[in-house]
């Protein structure tokens, strides 16, 4: 078993930044942090850098080579919430330390015709063709309901199949550009939501406007997996999220792609346009663009208003393909981008650190990681810099651990 001392680092744990810096690693967990370092351990002199927990993107739409590209931004987990191929290969991506872990919901449910289905254009594939990495070899399951007892039903399937949670689509279209989509309405959503509960599973929600938002939360929804887009926020909504205990992922990014505000100071940046490829930095160069008569700056205040409301927020994206007009965002380079808005929002550093570290292991049951702690997986970041004190110091890539394995350069 390989040990390595990580030495001379700034470590932030996930929550704190810690007096000690020293963290030592045996095979795929940390072993110890502080203390001395072990006689013939490899040492990795961090030179006064900042080592973290293992990122995470709390809203994604993924597939193995994304998941590569995501950890080579220090992004070591990536919760996906709606996906094709993640499941039925979820072993081997689990014991593949050259990309990131990933948790999922399989499909979301939606009445027939619903969210998704809008975006996609018809006769639609994706650059290059679907390909062994972009479909499985079984049908997903795809949990179309109309009634609370379809909701019903498909839920144990959605368990059986493998999903890690359960999530709704609450969406009538008319964020996207296509209002007049079918929804779910709230019978439906409550009952496939108490249905999950009655299985154990954790619950999200797909919302981008202030009614879609109050559906959810009288369902007993878990957690947001967008903020609303279409209205300012009002101190009525801001108290009902936060007396509900539900979590929230802003995706602030994907907010501003769809209010046509590319990702083109984030492909501009030297430390990101290094590690894409054409086709990602296309993407990252576009928008979604429905909704441009949103306020970002709307977007941005209610971020800030559920941040001191006490709403535990999760840093997210929802990034999907490398295609333009899904634009706005790629695998692992968002996410920084994320947490650079969470800032502007008005969260300090640490506070938005913790929303992409601690914060989203714990609201989704993940207990062996998120943390610098010993026994906790040893997936780690190492930077340059000190991002606790300067956000944009999260890309300084000095070296990715996923389980103890140092991700090759």
């Amino acid at each position: 078993m390989t040990t390595t001392a990580i030495t001379h680092a700034r470590v932030f744990d996930g929550e704190h930044v810690l007096q000690a810096t020293t963290v030592v690693v045996e095979g795929a967990r940390i072993a110890a942090v502080g203390g001395q370092v072990p006689a013939g351990a490899q040492v990795v002199d961090a030179g006064g850098g900042t080592l973290l927990p293992g990122l995470f993107d709390a809203h994604v739409h993924t597939s193995e080579p994304s998941l590569a590209l995501a950890l080579r931004f220090g992004v070591t987990t990536e919760l996906e919430m709606q996906g094709l191929n993640t499941l039925p290969n979820r072993a081997h991506i689990t014991d593949n330390d050259t990309v990131a872990d990933v948790r999922s919901a399989g499909f979301g449910i939606t009445p027939p015709g619903g969210h998704p289905s809008e975006l996609m254009p018809e006769g639609y594939r994706p650059s290059g063709g679907w390909g062994p990495q972009r479909l499985p070899a079984a049908k997903p399951l795809m949990p179309f309901s109309r009634t609370p007892q379809e909701a019903v039903d498909f839920v144990p399937q959605l368990v059986a199949s493998g999903s890690d949670y359960i999530k709704f689509m609450v969406d009538d279209g008319s964020v996207e550009g296509h209002p007049g989509l079918p929804m779910l309405d709230q019978a439906t959503l409550n009952a496939g939501v108490a249905e999950a509960k009655r299985h154990g599973m954790l619950t999200v929600a797909h919302t981008l406007t202030v009614d879609a938002t109050r559906m959810a939360i009288e369902a007993g929804i878990d957690g947001l997996a967008h903020l609303f887009m279409d209205q300012p926020h009002t101190d009525e909504i801001i108290d009902l999220i936060a007396a509900s205990g539900a979590f929230v992922v802003p995706c602030v990014v994907l907010n501003a792609s769809m209010m046509g505000i590319t990702g083109h100071s984030l492909a501009a940046d030297p430390r990101v346009s290094s590690r894409l490829d054409q086709a990602w930095l296309d993407t990252l160069n576009s928008s979604y663009n429905g909704y441009p008569q949103g306020n970002l700056q709307d977007v941005l205040d209610s971020v800030k208003a559920l941040h001191e409301a006490g709403v535990d927020l999760l840093a997210g994206t929802d990034v999907s393909l490398p295609e333009t007009f899904l634009g706005g965002m790629a695998h692992g380079a968002s996410i920084h981008h994320e947490l650079q808005y969470l800032v502007q929002a008005g969260l300090t550093p640490l506070q938005a650190l913790r929303a992409a570290t601690h914060t989203p292991a714990h609201r989704f049951g993940l207990k062996d990681r998120g943390r610098i702690e010993a026994g906790m997986r040893a997936d780690l970041l190492l930077v340059d810099g000190d991002p606790t004190t300067a956000i944009g110091d999260t890309l300084n890539t000095r070296a990715v651990w996923r389980r103890g394995t140092r991700l090759a350069a």
